[in-house]
């Protein structure tokens, strides 16, 4: 299977957009000899939203039932891009029809549900993908390399942050990522699976933890059709409607491997637009990443000298065959979109060759274990350990 037909659900979104954007996008970079991808249909519920969506990818189908792109025998890979709570009952009707299946995070609203998933997908072969793009950047592969070849020696701790101040004006309307129904793990699935991602793909498993989730505004504006990141103009006649998910959390945890993790991550952190950051520290050395410098990786190790001993910065660059694809000289930037370009790539290839690749369902599992290890411990003040399968 050369060409893969696909179906973008929830295709008006930003997530939608993205995605429509990658798969057609990524051949000019990427290259064709390993797959292609063709838009057979964009789904989305709401008309007023899906006014001039055939735009996006011509000759597709503009369809409001997701059911009926499942349905399709045309389509092959299934793209989930809608709120929280519906991936996992639509990634549950894909993967039964027989469609492989490409899902946003968070994959489900428990691990119990992600796992139900991950085992429909291997009995019946079929590739499934979860959307953590950020690890997809080239400068973690590097990352990954110097830890996999033992240069930091045993990892003892870890460090991670992800902060953004959608909601750090307590005037900031209400929307569906803070409604509890739509959004079951709020901030915790949103923005700490990210953070759970990394720790995933350069650590390793999670086997115990104690959260302190916590809201800070509990009550916010209702504006209608008010999107992310847009500005909304308040009369003061405004109903107003209750926080039902947490908007940040303080996390301690421990790994498999015997390294301990400090992570923090919320939706309320005044003044910073982004920021994304880890700290991993071995017996040998440490790495230090910050979005802020996005292809740039620190890099201490022991090896060196006394008196020479200190972080030198490494600029990731055309050294790197996925880097080298979008930009021939370092320190030019890939940023989040070429991310999910190179994400949709590698779900493409995965389907040709039929070769799963991370992060697969069971890596989303994963993640939703310690999502859900988050939500029970902060609810009980307690530990929680976290099985291995």
């Amino acid at each position: 299977m050369n060409e893969v037909r696909v179906a973008v659900l929830g295709a008006s979104g930003w997530m939608g957009k993205v995605h429509t954007m990658a798969y057609q996008t990524f051949p000019h970079f990427l290259g064709r000899d390993q797959g292609t991808a063709c838009i057979v249909s964009l789904v989305e519920a709401n008309p007023k939203a899906a006014t001039g969506l055939e735009l996006s990818a011509p000759g597709a189908r503009i369809l409001s039932d997701w059911k009926e792109a499942i349905r399709d025998p045309d389509v092959d890979l299934v793209d989930i891009c809608l709120p929280d709570n519906m991936h996992y009952h639509v990634a549950k009707a894909a993967l039964l029809a027989g469609k492989h299946v490409y899902c946003e995070k968070p994959l489900a609203d428990t691990a119990e549900q992600a796992r139900e998933l991950a085992d429909i997908a291997r009995e019946k072969g079929l590739i499934t993908r979860v959307g953590h793009a950020f690890p997809r950047n080239p400068v973690h592969d590097l990352a990954k390399d110097i830890i996999d070849s033992g240069e930091i020696g045993q990892i003892t701790l870890f460090k991670g942050c992800q902060h953004i101040d959608i909601y750090g004006d307590p005037m900031t309307p209400f929307m569906w990522r803070a409604d509890g129904k739509l959004a079951p793990t709020g901030i915790v699935g949103d923005t700490g699976s990210h953070v759970f991602s990394f720790m995933d793909f350069l650590v390793g498993r999670v086997t115990s933890l104690i959260a302190d989730n916590f809201v800070v505004t509990p009550r916010r504006p209702v504006v209608n059709d008010v999107g992310l990141g847009e500005k909304a103009e308040l009369n003061g006649n405004e109903e107003w409607a209750e926080i039902t998910n947490p908007d940040g959390s303080n996390i301690i945890c421990r790994f498999e491997n015997g390294a301990r993790g400090l992570v923090d991550f919320s939706r309320v952190a005044t003044g910073r637009k982004f920021m994304q950051t880890y700290e991993i520290y071995g017996t040998k050395g440490s790495l230090v990443y910050n979005y802020d410098e996005v292809n740039r990786l620190r890099f201490y190790t022991n090896n060196d000298g006394l008196g020479r001993r200190g972080f030198r910065e490494i600029d990731v660059g055309p050294e790197n065959a996925t880097y080298r694809a979008f930009l021939p000289l370092p320190n030019f930037g890939l940023g989040y979109n070429e991310s999910k370009i190179i994400e949709a790539a590698e779900v493409i290839r995965s389907i040709a060759s039929k070769t799963p690749m991370w992060p697969t369902f069971d890596s989303g599992h994963h993640i939703c274990q310690i999502i859900d290890a988050c939500m029970e411990s902060s609810t009980t003040r307690n530990w929680v350990d976290i099985p291995a399968n």
